[in-house]
């Protein structure tokens, strides 16, 4: 064999290898059943004791084809706000290779696990809620994150007892993740928005203010990363219980808007030429039955028939905008901002 064909056939390998790997790394996504889990630590010290270097290392267990498996995980507390107002912190997972090798977790090595935020009844009706918000923009955006529900045994040691707590969650992959299934990589850097993709863009910008969010920054990279794609910036969105979407009880305003609540809704978007307004109006306009019919396919997880009822109609009134064509150029297109 030539140096040539050596060179081709070690690169149809690796392509092989690299494919066959991507595909088990997707294992844990394809089915959107909620994985049932156990898992146990301190909140306390999860709050305490972890930061972007130091995390604390307990077992998951896990039920997969009607089997308990047992992995060990390293958690550590992430984000700023709900790390220091809710009960259970929103988590940072990794697993090591030699765990995560040959089962459901196979490719993932880091993820996030959302939990409720506080002991309250309408807890995990937010966190479906949020999650429903990712199922949303997995319609709008090719480049978006993958996700699985969860249901959690929680036991939490509190000194010589223990307390249980049962809890929705979901899982997010990696940016990395993402990145890599568009060939692409992940930026670290501040950009400004008019430097990225104009129709993802303007994509976020919508499905942002769907959900009444204000509570986030592209240029900034705040509840949101940046991947770069085919010489393309392209902003990847994440984070969404401050919202009127989910409106949980936690919630703070930024009055500097001039909004005075979360469902009041505020475009944060950029100023585009106008096609890109219209070819994202007309894209939400077309799937409005289909993200209807997916919302409402939730409906019977939730607890309180309230919480799933005014998340509904908080969407019908985004696509009142829509469908409104001096609401839509006034609430939105005139809104866009230009620094």
């Amino acid at each position: 064999m030539n140096k040539q064909a050596l060179c081709s056939f070690i690169l149809l390998f690796t392509g092989i290898l690299s494919a066959q790997n991507d595909l088990k790394s997707d294992e844990l996504y394809k089915n959107q059943s909620p994985l049932e889990i156990k898992l146990g630590y301190s909140n306390k010290d999860l709050n305490r004791n972890t930061d972007d270097t130091t995390f604390i290392t307990t077992t998951m267990s896990y039920n997969h084809e009607e089997k308990w498996s047992d992995i060990e995980v390293n958690l550590r507390a992430r984000g700023n706000f709900r790390r220091n107002k809710c009960y259970f912190p929103p988590v940072k997972m990794k697993i090591k290779k030699d765990q995560y090798s040959e089962t459901l977790f196979d490719g993932n090595k880091t993820m996030k696990l959302v939990l409720p935020c506080l002991i309250e009844n309408e807890n995990n009706d937010n966190v479906l809620q949020e999650f429903i918000a990712y199922k949303i923009y997995e319609k709008i955006s090719p480049f978006h994150f993958k996700t699985r529900r969860v249901n959690i045994e929680f036991t939490e040691p509190k000194g010589k007892k223990t307390k249980t707590f049962q809890l929705k969650g979901f899982l997010i992959e990696d940016d990395k993740r993402v990145a890599k299934r568009h060939e692409g990589k992940v930026m670290e850097r501040f950009i400004h928005p008019m430097a990225m993709q104009h129709l993802t863009s303007v994509q976020n910008a919508f499905f942002q203010f769907l959900l009444g969010n204000t509570d986030f920054s592209v240029a900034y990279q705040h509840n949101g990363k940046l991947l770069y794609v085919d010489k393309e910036i392209i902003p990847l969105p994440y984070d969404f219980d401050m919202t009127g979407w989910v409106n949980p009880s936690y919630a703070t305003v930024n009055t500097t808007l001039g909004i005075n609540s979360v469902k009041d809704r505020k475009y944060r978007g950029f100023k585009r030429e106008q096609q890109y307004f219209d070819e994202v109006r007309d894209q939400f306009l077309n799937k409005k039955d289909l993200l209807l019919e997916m919302v409402a396919s939730f409906e019977n997880e939730f607890s309180d028939p309230k919480e799933f009822k005014t998340m509904f109609e908080f969407m019908g009134s985004f696509y009142e905008v829509l469908e409104d064509n001096i609401r839509f150029n006034e609430v939105i297109v005139a809104e866009a901002r230009t620094k």
